[in-house]
């Protein structure tokens, strides 16, 4: 079975799959990308790891997962997308323990999370990529941010809620914005603090 090792492009909302998003793979050495559909709970999660910026107050579900594999020795050594069948892309982790190497069955979308916090590469096979991969496509060319509404609206939102929603939160001091995103951790609306700490990035570049 040959693998190809892939690199995480960033997450696109899916057109063609109502609420759902797009986590697009580039192919390391090579043109190809691979266009995986996701839930918005797991995009979410894919963000916040790769985002690298917002520190929850408890652990989501894969970090207690990786913290969980840090207090008994178990590492995550990469992740392998080794079937796709009607659509759904299947994988293994390929986990080690004092030297004993173990794969275990797992949903794309939770690999890709975990492989981000354990830093372990992904790998697909080369028949997959050359079946499911693209080499260009604009429909996934509009790369998502933590800051996006449509993230966290799952695609639902109005184009005119969602303006309002970006005046309100610039209408907001910056003192006023700090306290709402300390708060916002505080009661776990990651969603929220996304948003708020987007916009200080914003006005710290004015």
């Amino acid at each position: 079975m040959e693998l190809v090792e892939l690199k995480i492009h960033g997450i696109s909302y899916s057109d063609n799959t109502s609420g759902a998003f797009a986590i697009i793979l580039d192919e390391v050495n090579g043109n190809k990308k691979l266009p995986i559909v996701i839930g918005s709970y797991e995009a979410q999660s894919i963000a916040i790891a790769l985002e690298k910026k917002i520190k929850t107050s408890r652990p989501l579900t894969h970090e207690l997962f990786k913290g969980f594999a840090d207090k008994f020795n178990i590492s995550l050594n990469h992740i392998v997308i080794h079937k796709l069948s009607d659509g759904v892309f299947y994988s293994n982790m390929v986990c080690e323990k004092d030297s004993e190497v173990v794969k275990v069955d797992s949903r794309t979308s939770d690999a890709i999370a975990l492989s981000i916090r354990f830093n372990a590469p992904i790998f697909v096979t080369k028949e997959i990529l050359a079946e499911a991969g693209f080499e260009d496509d604009k429909k996934y060319s509009e790369d998502l941010n933590l800051a996006d509404e449509k993230f966290f609206n799952d695609g639902h939102s109005s184009p005119d809620s969602n303006t309002k929603k970006t005046k309100d939160i610039k209408k907001i001091s910056t003192r006023n914005i700090k306290k709402m995103l300390e708060k916002s951790i505080q009661n776990e609306d990651y969603e929220l603090a996304a948003r708020l700490r987007d916009e200080l990035d914003l006005r710290k570049k004015v």
